[in-house]
């Protein structure tokens, strides 16, 4: 299984790059995490709110695998707890499922990529910025991990 995480913006902080990396190092082969970032469309186009987040989509779309099971990250969408997301990766990982966690840029996602999306799926009902989400990301997809295995990273 494949855990791939597609999201809109580059040029992170050298922060988020430490946090992302540290939770995906930390995953072992047969459930890796990979990053794929795309550039965001510039905002001073003089294009709409609307427009960007549509040739946004547009790179989110075409740089998705064809046979992956979709989920986008939106803050209206379903929020499993760790458990339960420990329990969607076994799942995943006994189907053989490769699985792309989308993340919009700075305006979200384009209502077309949520509903290519087999999944709507939030962290927090708060909005976060999307450069930190990779980074909570990144971190519970370890979590669940680390629950599935009874590793002593995961605390109740």
């Amino acid at each position: 299984m494949k855990l791939l995480i597609v999201s809109v913006g580059h040029k992170m902080p050298d922060w988020i790059v430490t946090g992302f990396n540290e939770y995906a190092k930390r995953m072992p082969r047969e459930a890796k995490i990979e990053l794929l970032e795309l550039k965001p469309e510039p905002r001073s186009s003089g294009k709409t709110t609307e427009q960007i987040m549509e040739a946004e989509a547009q790179r989110i779309l075409a740089a998705l695998p064809q046979h992956c099971l979709r989920i986008a990250l939106d803050e209206r969408g379903a929020q499993p707890t760790t458990r339960q997301l420990a329990t969607q990766m076994q799942d995943w990982m006994r189907e053989g499922l490769d699985v792309a966690f989308i993340i919009g840029g700075a305006d979200g996602l384009h209502q077309s990529v949520k509903q290519g999306a087999q999944r709507l799926m939030a962290l927090s009902a708060l909005t976060l910025p999307h450069a930190l989400v990779r980074v909570l990301l990144a971190e519970q997809l370890y979590r669940a991990y680390s629950l599935m295995h009874n590793h002593p990273y995961h605390r109740e």
